[in-house]
């Protein structure tokens, strides 16, 4: 951040990593002045309409938009400047979904305040030339082949149950635990919903049609805590007769189907080596992988050893033991 602010001054940042399948939020480093105001952003980016959502910006030709340049500098006609940015003091702001290869792996904002002049064309097309290098980082860094994680006894999943403004009404111990560590990676107070609960709370809130969205995205993330098996939140509305709308929000060890889907995207196999991959998970060895593949056994073996590379593994034991041990991610 302190060498991007040398090329285009801003006054405050926040670049959070997301899933890829949902595009919510798996954490985020964010100055204290923007945290203050997260939730009303989170707000406008999965339950009410604006200009430039990250989701717009993902499937758009050019990922990089200013407010300023959206609004033809008219900032008041965005909901989102009136009720969120200009209360805090901000005025215009600068958006970059972070895509490599069609994929988006976080979101980058840098805001100024009143007094400032409007991010540019140029400082915009400065971050637009950096969003694939951004983003090829945090692909390297979203997954990691563990060698070793925490053992503990096997728990039973995390239930969390929020009203409407996120309040907590309940949690049993489980679920209070993995609040506790995802509150000590991100680095905040124990009266702080963690950022991945938040985002897949408003999604599940949300009531924008289903096209607005990635392809059968549910209110859930993926989530890498470092020395941990990878935990899948998941949230979603209660109905019922209490006033207003309650929330429930599940925590689980990721299962095959997620953990797989990450390392794939993460490190980025091909459609050949996801079918090895599978094959190698279901225990079939070289010979059958050839026959059924109808390819050469030196062609199985070579698809083999790139997987390694990209997985980080030396075996077809370590790969299988790292995915699949009881301790491991899954």
């Amino acid at each position: 951040m302190k060498l991007l602010r040398q090329h285009v001054p801003f006054d405050a940042a926040c670049c959070t990593t997301v899933d890829p399948e949902t595009l919510l939020s798996t954490g985020a480093v964010t100055d204290e002045e923007v945290e203050l105001i997260h939730d009303g952003l989170f707000e406008y980016d999965y339950v009410r309409t604006d200009y430039i959502p990250y989701h717009q910006l993902v499937k758009s030709d050019d990922s990089t938009a200013t407010l300023s340049g959206a609004t033809e500098g008219q900032l008041a006609s965005s909901a989102r400047y009136r009720n969120v940015l200009s209360p805090a003091g901000f005025s215009d702001e600068l958006r970059a979904a972070l895509m490599y290869k069609g994929v988006c792996w976080g979101y980058l904002t840098l805001f100024r305040r009143f007094g400032r002049p409007f991010f540019s064309e140029e400082e915009r097309a400065f971050i637009a030339s950096l969003v694939p290098i951004i983003a090829l980082r945090l692909r390297r860094s979203s997954f990691a082949m563990p060698a070793e994680v925490k053992a503990e006894p096997d728990m039973e999943p995390g239930i969390l149950v929020l009203d409407e403004k996120l309040g907590t009404l309940s949690a049993n111990e489980t679920a209070n635990r993995w609040l506790s560590r995802l509150r000590e990676w991100e680095g905040i107070d124990g009266a702080t919903l963690p950022r991945p609960v938040r985002t897949a709370c408003f999604r599940a809130l949300s009531t924008w049609p289903a096209a607005s969205f990635p392809a059968q995205s549910p209110a859930k993330s993926c989530i890498h805590l470092p020395g941990y098996p990878y935990l899948t939140i998941r949230a979603s509305q209660l109905h019922g007769p209490a006033d207003g709308p309650r929330l429930a929000v599940s925590f689980e060890p990721a299962g095959p189907a997620d953990t797989l889907r990450r390392m794939v995207e993460a490190c980025e196999l091909s459609e050949r080596e996801k079918q090895i991959l599978d094959a190698l998970i279901r225990g079939m060895s070289t010979k059958e992988l050839a026959l059924s593949l109808h390819i050469s056994a030196y062609t199985v073996q070579d698809h083999i050893k790139s997987i390694f590379v990209k997985t980080g593994v030396s075996s077809r034991r370590d790969l299988v033991w790292r995915l699949f041990s009881r301790f491991g991610v899954v």
